[in-house]
């Protein structure tokens, strides 16, 4: 049985009818990512090389997780993780939701000044886009965001796209197109645009260089796609990192310049979509709702060592303007 099992492990398990309940609705395996932070740990101070299992390949410590639970460790703590991370999941999936539509709006007015179906035109992107060759596939990324392009036309159920496909026909003006655009294939056309009309986008969010928000879009939409998937969000590392600008064009995120931790961590992109809130709508109070859930939500566990700096928080993070 799964939760005799944690018992056994050290965990403890004040009403155990409610924790079974918590098993069949959410899942031994989704609670399990939220537990895993309380396992205990072991140090190896000479970590074995993986393949050749003789020399040690680095001389740093490794801990590694044992399947026992650290003293104090409760099944209520998990549970309460979970249901922050869930919060902090909704607040984000607000902001982006936001982000997505004023992308929309920017991406269709920067290639509609080129003319109205300029998103099907090579010549207008950067030639890493629309002419270098996939040496798997043999087809340009522009080939290749086309045919996602036309599947989410071709599936669309929207009155507009009908009207306007039995009106002017095929292909749509890119300002009816872009309607139908997720945030991933939005984030993948603005990285292949040319590069004065990356930096005009851009700019209007107060970041001089394209190729710097084209990495900030792309961690983005990495970061919706775990919220979507309702993946754990609080402490997950950040693999794909943004680029930073300098510290003058985006003051809040100057504590993740010399941090690879914080910026291995999923707080300097909330910081990022602060940052485009603040552009996006001014008065909105997202910012502040992050800061409130951040210091009221997340569940007391520094009995077992665990804080807001698993996900990335620095010891100013208050100071800033949210």
């Amino acid at each position: 049985m799964q939760l005799d099992l944690l018992m056994v492990r050290g965990m403890v398990v004040t009403d155990q009818a409610k924790a079974l309940e918590y098993l069949e609705r959410i899942g031994y395996y989704r609670l399990s990512g939220y537990w895993f932070a309380f396992r205990e740990r072991t140090e190896l101070c000479c970590p074995l090389d993986q393949q050749a299992r003789t020399k040690p390949t680095s001389t740093k410590p490794t801990r590694l997780p044992l399947d026992s639970f650290k003293p104090g460790t409760t099944f209520q703590n998990a549970v309460d993780l979970y249901v922050f991370d869930k919060k902090l999941r909704l607040l984000t999936m607000d902001a982006l939701e936001r982000i997505e539509i004023a992308l929309r709006v920017d991406i269709s007015h920067g290639l509609g000044k080129h003319e109205k179906f300029a998103y099907l035109r090579p010549d207008l992107f950067h030639e890493s886009f629309s002419t270098r060759l996939d040496g798997k596939t043999g087809l340009t990324k522009h080939h290749a965001w086309l045919g996602k392009h036309a599947a989410l036309i071709n599936r669309s159920n929207e009155d507009f796209i009908r009207h306007n496909k039995e009106k002017y026909g095929l292909p749509l003006a890119v300002w009816v197109a872009c309607e139908v655009w997720d945030f991933g294939t939005l984030s993948t056309l603005y990285a292949g645009m040319a590069e004065a009309d990356q930096d005009a986008i851009s700019q209007e969010y107060g970041i001089s260089n394209g190729r710097v928000f084209a990495s900030w879009l792309r961690s983005l939409n990495y970061l919706r796609n775990v919220c979507a998937h309702h993946s754990r969000l609080w402490n997950r590392n950040i693999v794909d990192q943004p680029k930073l600008p300098s510290e003058d064009q985006a003051p809040n995120l100057s504590a993740f310049h010399d941090d690879a931790h914080r910026r291995a961590r999923p707080f300097m992109l909330l910081c990022i979509t602060q940052h485009l809130m603040k552009v996006i709508n001014p008065s909105s109070s997202w910012g502040k709702r992050l800061k409130a859930l951040l210091e009221n939500d997340f569940p007391d566990l520094t009995h077992l060592d665990l804080s807001l700096e698993g996900m990335g928080v620095d010891p100013d993070w208050k100071k800033r303007d949210w």
